[in-house]
């Protein structure tokens, strides 16, 4: 060892860039010198070198879900996170107890806070993080992998990972698909404490109602079969598509259009008969609260997917005192070739999610109630999941899940565009 640590600092550091972090963490126990050059509290610039050298987005770059690039960077603990996340990821087994809520909140900031697109029509500069999260959770079951005695925080924080995520190999089974109909069409998660949409009684979001809504919707997406085997399903909900858009030169603390409502959008929507929508509900309890959710297994039940295109244009704003740099945007939006308009507002949640809140109907007249979340950073093409029903929220109201996205040349992937090979670049 006496020979190496002769070497000067500048060789010993470009030798260990050269190496895996957990290579190199090994190498500081070898004498105290490596282990002083390694864990210098008072200097991180090897850490930095060392995060830089990995598949990952200089998190310099980044910008968070609100679109405000980081100020200060740990390299060392963002690092050490993220190489103990992708052990774990490898090795289920090694997972200490109570610390899947931390590798959770690890991917979700690996998810969450990326490189931005320039362009919407620049879909080919993936980030590298959402690379790296699909690559490593692509194939595994660790987000189907949820006990029912797991915390709400860690149930909530895994749901919005999965929608983030998309499809697994779980989603495919149509016991999941039918479980996922069951919470969607379940007239009690619609409540007016969470003004009748996935939202809490606080108004944060409620992850596990979105990535239901999301889990019936992405079915009549993709094509594929049950328990068929793939790594990851690309489609327009899904990771790739939660990358934010922010072009350069943009500054959405200054602009009045930070959601980018303005432009050509399509709503999609499912429902099914309302006369099994209220069998449904009016079916007998089991011991755990449940209705009994054989209509939705039967091979006969029919649900309804169908899409509309709709011109929408910012019509004023007006301040948020909770998010002043976010002001509410109130919309007006008309379907072409009908006579249906869309009359609605997007604003900040308690949470800092964007919400999307709207009604529509025929020649003015508002029938339809719809509240979502978009999903992903600033823009981001994946777009808005949430729920509809009527303005007037009767008990036997219809309800369902609608998914709006902007129509552009760089989502025109056929529906059932699949890719079933990732692997980590």
């Amino acid at each position: 060892m006496a020979g190496l640590t002769a070497l000067p600092q500048e060789i010993i550091e470009d030798i260990l860039l050269h190496l895996d972090p957990i290579e190199v963490a090994r190498a500081s126990e070898c004498c105290n010198f490596l282990r002083l050059l390694v864990y210098n509290p008072n200097d991180q610039a090897l850490w930095r070198e060392l995060y830089l050298q990995q598949p990952f987005d200089d998190p310099r770059k980044c910008v968070s879900p609100e679109g405000v690039r980081r100020a200060d960077i740990d390299w060392k603990g963002t690092l050490q996170r993220i190489i103990r996340t992708r052990t774990v990821l490898c090795d289920p087994h090694v997972c200490r107890p109570g610390e899947r809520l931390s590798i959770l909140y690890t991917l979700l900031e690996m998810t969450t806070n990326v490189r931005p697109l320039t362009s919407p029509q620049n879909v080919d500069d993936l980030s590298d993080n959402l690379l790296w999260v699909a690559a490593s959770l692509g194939g595994s079951s660790f987000l189907d992998d949820v006990d029912s005695t797991a915390s709400n925080e860690e149930k909530q924080l895994c749901a919005r990972l999965h929608t983030y995520f998309g499809i697994t190999g779980n989603d495919t089974r149509r016991a999941a698909r039918a479980r996922s109909r069951a919470f969607v069409y379940d007239m009690r998660n619609y409540r007016p404490e969470s003004d009748y949409g996935p939202l809490d009684s606080q108004g944060r979001v409620n992850w596990v109602h979105v990535q239901a809504l999301h889990h019936v919707v992405s079915m009549h997406l993709v094509d594929l079969q049950e328990d068929e085997s793939f790594k990851f399903a690309i489609f327009p909900m899904s990771l790739p598509f939660t990358q934010s858009v922010i072009p350069p030169g943009v500054d959405l603390d200054k602009e009045q259009d930070w959601a980018g409502v303005n432009g050509l959008w399509r709503v999609s929507f499912c429902f099914c008969d309302h006369r099994e929508l209220l069998r449904f509900n009016e079916s007998d309890v089991d011991a755990n609260g449940n209705l009994d959710i054989s209509i939705f297994e039967a091979p006969d039940f029919g649900e309804v997917f169908r899409s509309l295109d709709v011109n929408l244009r910012v019509v004023r704003t007006t301040p948020d005192a909770n998010h002043p740099n976010r002001p509410i945007i109130h919309f007006f939006g008309e379907m072409p070739s009908t006579t249906s308009t869309m009359t609605g507002f997007v604003k900040m949640t308690p949470d800092k999610q964007v919400q999307w809140h709207f009604i529509s109907g025929d020649q003015g007249e508002a029938v339809w109630s719809s509240l979502g979340i978009h999903v992903g950073g600033p823009q981001a093409l994946f777009g808005v999941l949430g729920s509809w029903t009527t303005v007037f929220h009767d008990s036997d109201d219809p309800v369902g899940p609608f998914w709006l996205r902007r129509q552009t040349a760089a989502i025109g992937l056929p529906m059932n565009h699949v890719s079933l090979n990732v692997t980590h670049g």
